[in-house]
């Protein structure tokens, strides 16, 4: 993007800048104090978790341009604001974005009746758009919902980019991690967490293993809970069929979804996310497992097979296992992986689709 227009990025608190990760020519790292010059967008990156705080006071900024990274953003909004100690904050917020039926949500959980899905239900994305210019999404399922919701609001969708791994050697990639040729990988990318399906991907491996299949999970960039996931793993028969990588450099986790046969992709319920994990996927040529709802449906078929919602993604995910042990359709489902990369989420392409749309703002 910085060889299109003139780009300075905010550096956020506590932060430095890995040496094997360079700016690009062009793109400038500013102090976190910095204030826009006048005439200067504010391009602020919003996801439904509390890294994203430190950010919440530029969207007073004069010209703030959202992109949204998820639809639900009620995790954020009580990270924000409840860690101020004031449950009256949290109940006018959700008024605010949600009307009585809101508020009556925040005056149940005081008295702790709450459970894991009202989130979901009240996204409280209101609150992080009412001031901006624009906003940018990822996926045209989020434009059509911001669209009907904010009609005068300019919006667009933008690719989700990510790096270009490059000619990747997919043997080089699995000796490197210790994948035998003849062993189907399934790979996760960060934490695995029971919204990110750990039951289901879990079970799937197993039913797999039972049928035959020589399969192993890889846990690549887990960093923490990697003991609960291992536990998790014994306890349905899957000793040494589970392992972790722990942090790679960057180089090396750009390359390492190669060395998958499958990635799998899943979060219940789903924010409206448009997960990173799976494009770094496509990006080496490797399929995605996605649950099957909403924005995943997106992507091809083939670059992106679907398991259906709900208990029987386990047995989905252990046909698409030992569909791939088999070999049958990967090569397809390989270029379809890389060509789904290539059509949708190249960084120069996403930073050209960006600018245009900028370019649309009244200043």
């Amino acid at each position: 993007m910085g060889k299109l227009v003139d780009v300075r990025v905010v550096r956020p608190p506590g932060w430095n800048q890995p040496e094997d990760w360079p700016l690009d020519d062009g793109i400038a790292l500013v102090p976190e104090t910095t204030e826009p010059d006048a005439g200067e967008i504010s391009l602020i990156h919003v996801g439904n978790n509390p890294h994203h705080i430190w950010l919440l006071g530029r969207l007073a900024d004069p010209s703030p341009v959202v992109v949204l990274h998820d639809l639900v953003l009620h995790h954020l909004m009580v990270e924000a604001w409840a860690s101020e100690g004031a449950d009256g904050k949290i109940e006018e917020k959700l008024f605010r974005a949600h009307g009585e039926a809101g508020a009556a949500l925040a005056r149940a959980r005081r008295f702790g009746l709450a459970g894991g899905r009202e989130a979901f239900l009240y996204p409280a994305r209101s609150l992080f758009i009412e001031n901006a210019k624009g906003v940018i999404v990822h996926s045209h399922w989020a434009l059509d919902t911001l669209r009907c919701e904010v009609p005068d609001l300019p919006s667009a969708r933008v690719g989700l980019p990510a790096v270009d791994p490059g000619n990747v050697d997919r043997s080089q990639e699995r000796a490197l991690l210790g994948c035998a040729e003849d062993e189907t990988i399934l790979m996760h990318l960060g934490f695995l967490t029971p919204e990110k399906g750990l039951s289901e991907i879990l079970t799937g491996l197993a039913a797999a293993l039972r049928a035959g299949v020589r399969a192993r999970l890889l846990l690549v960039g887990e960093g923490r809970n990697v003991q609960e996931v291992l536990d998790a793993a014994a306890a349905v028969g899957l000793d040494g069929h589970v392992t972790a990588t722990g942090w790679l450099p960057h180089n090396q986790f750009l390359r390492a979804p190669a060395a998958a046969d499958i990635g799998v992709v899943l979060r219940t319920p789903s924010a409206g996310e448009t997960s990173a994990a799976a494009v770094r996927f496509f990006a080496c040529g490797t399929p995605v497992a996605v649950g099957g709802v909403r924005q995943f449906l997106e992507w091809p078929e083939p670059a992106a097979p679907r398991l259906t919602p709900g208990p029987s993604a386990s047995a989905d995910l252990a046909r698409l296992i030992a569909n791939a042990a088999l070999g049958d359709g990967w090569d397809e489902r390989r270029r379809a992986a890389r060509a789904t990369y290539e059509s949708n989420h190249r960084p120069s392409d996403t930073a050209r689709d960006m600018v245009e749309f900028l370019q649309t703002l009244p200043h």
